[in-house]
């Protein structure tokens, strides 16, 4: 046999053993990603590192302009931390954080969940902290930043369309029966009154203050100098000098950190949600219908008007 024949012979081999070792890690992967590393990995880890990344909501129906894929809702994100916190392994949580803020209760859920896990919580806000981020942050022990970083936005924003100059144009008129007097504030059709602007901005304003008292408690800092940053948001090393970050570093640098705090060499481990073939083909009709221009807030409509509440 010539050496061509030779390198014929082996050609399939080589093809077979290449397919068969891809299989095997792929395989690997994804035992290890439906099993958060549990089951088919026999690494050892101590930390568990959850992402909340790109805007703040309660579940996938609004899906992320900002993030880089597909961002992770919060009620994901309170049940990785909740998992992390009940696995006998896991020693302390590693909070990763790059948003721009978001919906304000599950802001708020999240924020409690962290502070609610048995062991050290340290925050580490990446390109953006950023209200709502800065609320959930305020559940942690630490938080951290890189100098880059924008950190803060210690704000409410509420919003409503006005459509009602378009509605005398067409013609539309609006009629509605309510019982109450205040039932349908804020809906677009009609001018909104003095009386119902100052109803609803008491809204905003009480949201506020409870955004300032969560921050000021969590944070250890004065109310009065939580307000003065006036919804600013400053890069990592000013926000450093102002108090609203502890450290400033790099992710190596935190993880140091808690190696400090557990006294122990870690391992960490990054928690992600598990989804089906089916729900991430969803997801991307999600993100697509975006780009075709469906909405990116969610609507409070409590007062009987839609008016966008969020944390940003």
């Amino acid at each position: 046999m010539d050496d061509r024949s030779r390198s014929k012979g082996r050609a399939p081999i080589v093809a077979t053993a290449v397919v068969t070792a891809a299989a095997t890690i792929a395989c690997r992967r994804i035992v290890t990603r439906l099993t958060r590393g549990r089951i088919g990995d026999a690494e050892e880890y101590n930390v568990a590192e959850v992402s909340v990344s790109g805007p703040i909501v309660r579940d996938r129906g609004r899906p992320s302009p900002l993030s880089g894929g597909t961002a992770t809702t919060a009620d994901e994100v309170v049940e990785l931390i909740e998992e992390a916190d009940e696995d006998d392994a896991v020693d302390a949580l590693l909070l990763k954080l790059n948003t721009p803020g978001g919906q304000v209760l599950p802001s708020d859920d999240i924020r409690r969940a962290a502070a609610g896990f048995d062991g050290p919580t340290v925050a580490y806000a990446t390109d953006l902290c950023a209200s709502g981020g800065y609320w959930i942050a305020s559940g942690c022990d630490e938080l951290w930043a890189h100098e880059a970083s924008l950190v803060g936005s210690i704000g409410v924003v509420g919003s409503r369309p006005n459509a009602a100059g378009l509605a005398d144009k067409l013609g539309i008129t609006y009629e509605q029966f309510t019982a109450g007097e205040y039932k349908d504030a804020g809906v677009p059709l009609r001018e909104i009154e003095d009386d119902e602007r100052e109803y609803l901005q008491g809204i905003i304003d009480g949201y506020y203050e409870r955004f300032v008292e969560t921050v000021s408690e969590g944070r250890g800092l004065d109310p009065e100098d939580v307000r003065e940053t006036e919804a600013r948001i400053y890069l990592g090393d000013d926000a450093a000098e102002l108090g609203l970050v502890d450290s400033l570093g790099t992710r190596e640098d935190v993880v140091d950190r808690l190696s400090e705090l557990l006294d122990t060499d870690i391992e960490v481990r990054e928690m992600e949600p598990q989804r089906g073939l089916a729900e991430r083909l969803g997801l991307g009709a999600e993100r697509l219908a975006f780009a075709a221009g469906t909405g990116a807030a969610s609507v409070f409509s409590g007062s009987g008007g839609d008016v966008d509440v969020e944390l940003r």
